[in-house]
């Protein structure tokens, strides 16, 4: 297991991650998600040991880790730009198995194989393009059979069909050995289709709900409503989310999938959010579940049963009302 335990991290004094436990248990498939400067790339790299915390440790198999050779045997990065050696495809694969003096042949055929890199392996940098880099970086990290496997935005610049082709050749690596996969992501699809654990950060910290519906907000100090009430109108995109907060100022707002009921028409209820929109898509899942994804003005996504999106005749492009209450919506 590799883990980071009671980890605060800063840059220029500022503190960028602020984790009290995040672990990749042997074996796992664990997804990152969340908005550009959440710190999803920082909790790679001090995974990877390539920067120490500046406070707290990390640790693997429960001993804390030291930046060593045989950490990074056992412990390795791709970067979202990663750098490949001077030479061809096929002796960047080679690299780290004749830096060990293992010489396996079949090894960088099989994994050529499995990337769809065997037409390219006299290729050299200047001839490949951003997509073939990656994948060739993550081809590369993979021969020398490491025990974790860190991954930092994989298929940034790949087109659909060479995203499926890496994301396949990873899940039939976990099914040959025992390998955990850390990766970043923007795209919450594939963190759902390829990972067990999916994990949203936000300001470097955890979010309490799951990934989907998250915004960084500016949150007015004036309420609205009568009695005290602590409801505010929260911009979000072309619409206004009422929210149910005392919190102002810069903030992150969140929406749980499954508060958020789904319908045809405006429906009479205690909701003080209720938008209309249209069905951008339906993504189905393991468990009978439906995701489904639309824009009411912002890009938002509710979960129903496969059930349920037959009976509203949810169809991508076709229309749908969103409604939830104003305490379902969490401000952090």
């Amino acid at each position: 297991m590799l883990e980071l335990v009671g980890v605060r991290h800063r840059y220029d004094g500022r503190i960028v991650l602020d984790l009290e436990r995040f672990a990749v248990a042997s074996g796992a498939a664990v997804a990152i998600v969340g908005p550009n400067g959440s710190g999803k790339s920082t909790l790679l790299r001090l995974l990877a040991l390539l920067e120490r915390p500046s406070e707290g440790e990390v640790r693997l198999d429960g001993a804390v880790a030291s930046a060593s050779p045989a950490l990074r045997r056992r412990v390795t990065l791709v970067e979202q730009r990663p750098v490949l050696f001077r030479g061809t495809v096929r002796e960047n694969l080679e690299y780290g198995l004749r830096a060990r003096g293992i010489r396996r042949t079949k090894t960088i055929e099989n994994v050529a194989e499995r990337f769809a890199l065997a037409p390219l392996l006299e290729r050299r940098r200047h001839e490949l393009s951003d997509g073939e880099v990656q994948r060739v970086a993550v081809a590369r990290a993979l021969a020398v059979e490491p025990e974790v496997l860190l991954l930092d935005e994989p298929v940034s610049s790949a087109d659909r069909a060479a995203a499926q082709t890496l994301y396949r050749a990873l899940a039939e690596e976990r099914a040959r050995r025992p390998l955990a996969i850390c990766l970043a992501s923007h795209q919450l699809e594939d963190a759902y289709r390829f990972a067990d654990d999916v994990r949203a950060l936000a300001d470097g910290r955890l979010s309490p709900i799951t990934p989907e519906n998250l915004f960084r907000v500016d949150v007015p100090r004036e309420a609205f409503g009568a009695g005290g009430s602590d409801l505010k109108h929260v911009c979000v995109g072309a619409i206004e989310i009422v929210v149910a907060t005392e919190k102002a100022g810069p903030a992150i707002l969140a929406v749980a999938p499954t508060d958020i009921f789904v319908s045809r028409e405006p429906l009479a209820s205690s909701a003080r959010n209720v938008f209309t929109g249209r069905v951008i898509r339906l993504t189905h899942h393991r468990g009978g579940v439906v995701h489904v994804t639309a824009d009411v003005g912002a890009e938002l996504v509710a979960v129903v049963t496969e059930e349920a999106a037959r009976d509203l005749a949810l169809t991508p492009g076709g229309p749908v009302v969103f409604s939830f209450k104003a305490s379902a919506v969490r401000v952090f």
